[in-house]
């Protein structure tokens, strides 16, 4: 029989030969790939600034914290929105996902002058809680007393969510919850601060690398069953924990099977 006619788990299997010659030719097409995320990156990274007048005071372990005291040292600041609404018992299942990625990073974005800071809507002593069931060490602040949430189109209120009018990405309408998730940019100048960039929903798929790795195995992401992230849990909740997402504890609400 061809070997080229065998299949397992419905894959061809193959000479290495042919195998090499498809990987190669699939090889060009990442290159495409990874020259057109150079373009688009450089695109973000021109893109015009909005200078930030209102200010926002947020509750720190430490004490009350400004915007321009998150930047630390730093020009530049990344400010990645947590969804933790203040009546839940847990931060969202999918923010932990992201966090457990960029837990380990802060340290080397401080040798690019860039400081990370996690920004939710729960109250501190809730969100310092949580950190500590999570084994998190990155910077975690409390919005819930300031309008940056909404400003930077992540936090809604019932209201907004009844009336439909409020955008989310840009282009869509907010799902049914009053937090969505989403990662700003900042830059420091001369004392004055800037909002250089914002992205949202699958936007944020690019800061989790567990996906990429995914993404390279047979079965991929594998999701068709469980309804996109239905099969996550908080890195502590696999064993058979009794799990809930956090956004279910309030009736009524219907969570989107995805960001």
């Amino acid at each position: 029989m061809n070997q080229a006619q065998v299949a397992v788990a419905g894959h061809r299997v193959v000479s290495r030969d042919e195998w090499l010659r498809e990987r190669i030719a699939l090889l060009a097409e990442e290159k495409q790939l990874t020259r057109q995320r150079d373009a688009v990156a450089a695109k973000a990274r021109a893109l015009p600034w909005v200078r930030v007048d209102k200010q926002y005071r947020f509750d720190a372990p430490g004490g009350a914290r400004s915007l321009g005291d998150l930047f630390g040292p730093h020009g530049q600041l990344i400010v990645y929105h947590f969804m933790f609404d203040p009546t839940w018992s847990q931060g969202c299942k999918s923010c932990s996902f992201i966090a457990d990625h960029y837990n380990g990073l802060v340290v080397h974005l401080a040798h690019r002058d860039t400081s990370l800071v996690t920004v939710s809507r729960a109250p501190i002593a809730q969100i310092e809680a949580f950190r500590s069931r999570m084994g998190w060490t990155f910077p975690w602040v409390s919005g819930g007393g300031t309008d940056f949430g909404r400003d930077f189109g992540v936090s809604f209120t019932d209201q907004e969510l009844a009336r439909g009018d409020r955008v989310y990405n840009y282009t869509g309408k907010a799902f049914g919850i009053r937090e969505l998730p989403g990662l700003s940019v900042f830059a420091r100048e001369h004392g004055d601060i800037y909002h250089t960039y914002s992205t949202f929903a699958r936007g944020l798929e690019e800061f989790l690398t567990a996906y990429r790795f995914i993404d390279i195995t047979p079965k991929g992401r594998d999701e068709a069953q469980t309804g996109g992230m239905g099969w996550l849990r908080h890195h502590d909740r696999y064993d058979g924990t009794p799990f809930i997402d956090p956004w279910m504890e309030r009736p009524g609400i219907t969570a989107p099977a995805q960001h």
